[in-house]
């Protein structure tokens, strides 16, 4: 099942700014969508006025059949929220089941927990899950129904990281051959799960495209910036020799330190060790530049830096593409 997404919501709480939510987005059949964005993007919001939860302009359309004026219950998506919502004086097999209160067609809620590994759960209640339980038995009633697509709001959030690790392994397999939108603003997840990324900020779709082209060819600074990417201002004088344009960006993995024939030099600022490598700080005039290091380094170091220049994306003024 395909989803069209053209949709134009505004909402206003009582001493908040009103908030505009603005999106066009179309998800192939079987293609795993993921929103990212910061907290305070719109992001939720987007995806749950896709739900119905929110009147809006615009439609959405599923398969070519317009979603627009159904409830929620009638539009036949799953959804997985992030906190859950699983009713707490029900059993697990019960939560799992609820489904079948309104649908006529679905799966089997004991096959389901045991295929997510949690059928020796499924007389126990809620409130004595870990995060990681409830999560698998969240999905688990999300796909008893047989959605046409599914809607996830962060479902990994709240998990610690060996969990979260773990459940995203989970979710890709789930995931595989569904239609799936998926907001997040963890850019791991994005990029293990996503066949398609679109990155929102303050309500609107800011650029869109494979995990590859978001992520390696920021579309401008803020985009760069979110997704991890380094985003150097060649107007500083020291870089201006690097390229013709106003911002440079390259991701962390890219930079090369210590080359012979280093395109300018660098001062260690802060280091932080990881698995088997370092991540560190470096000091460009008065800009960050994130790197990894090999070798070892110290705070206060001088290096030479070396871009490599097919790793490397220019921005002009008004922040679009020249690779």
């Amino acid at each position: 099942m395909s989803l069209s997404i053209d949709v134009s919501a505004t909402f206003t709480a009582e001493g908040a700014d009103r908030f505009d939510v603005r999106a066009d987005l179309d998800v192939a059949d079987g293609e795993t969508l993921v929103v990212l964005g910061p907290s305070g993007s719109g992001k939720t919001l987007l995806l749950e006025t896709v739900a119905g939860f929110h009147d809006h302009e615009g439609s959405v359309t599923l398969d070519g059949d317009r979603l627009s004026g159904l409830a929620p219950e009638e539009r036949n998506l799953g959804f997985v929220f992030q906190d859950y919502a699983l009713f707490p004086h029900l059993s697990v097999r019960e939560n799992v089941a609820f489904g079948e209160r309104y649908h006529d067609r679905t799966r089997d809620p004991d096959e389901l927990l045991a295929a997510l590994g949690v059928a020796d759960l499924a007389d126990r209640y809620p409130p004595t899950l870990s995060g990681g339980e409830r999560q698998r038995v969240a999905l688990a009633r999300a796909l008893l129904v047989r959605p046409s697509a599914f809607l996830l709001d962060e479902p990994l959030s709240a998990l610690d990281v060996p969990t979260r690790q773990s459940l995203r392994e989970d979710l890709a397999d789930v995931l595989a051959d569904e239609t799936a939108v998926y907001v997040t603003h963890n850019r791991t997840t994005a990029r293990m799960l996503a066949d398609r990324v679109a990155v929102i900020d303050d309500g609107d779709i800011v650029q869109s495209g494979s995990p590859e082209a978001v992520f390696e060819r920021p579309a401008s600074p803020f985009v760069a910036r979110f997704t991890g990417a380094n985003c150097l201002d060649l107007t500083a004088g020291d870089l201006a020799h690097l390229a013709d344009g106003t911002y440079l960006t390259v991701r962390p993995e890219h930079v090369e330190l210590g080359a012979a024939d280093p395109d300018f030099a660098a001062r260690v600022e802060r280091v932080f060790p990881e698995d088997g490598r370092s991540r560190v700080a470096l000091a460009v005039g008065d800009d960050r530049l994130d790197a990894y290091a090999e070798e070892s380094l110290a705070v206060g170091d001088e290096v030479g830096v070396r871009i490599p220049d097919d790793r490397a994306y220019v921005l002009d003024d008004a922040s679009e593409l020249r690779g």
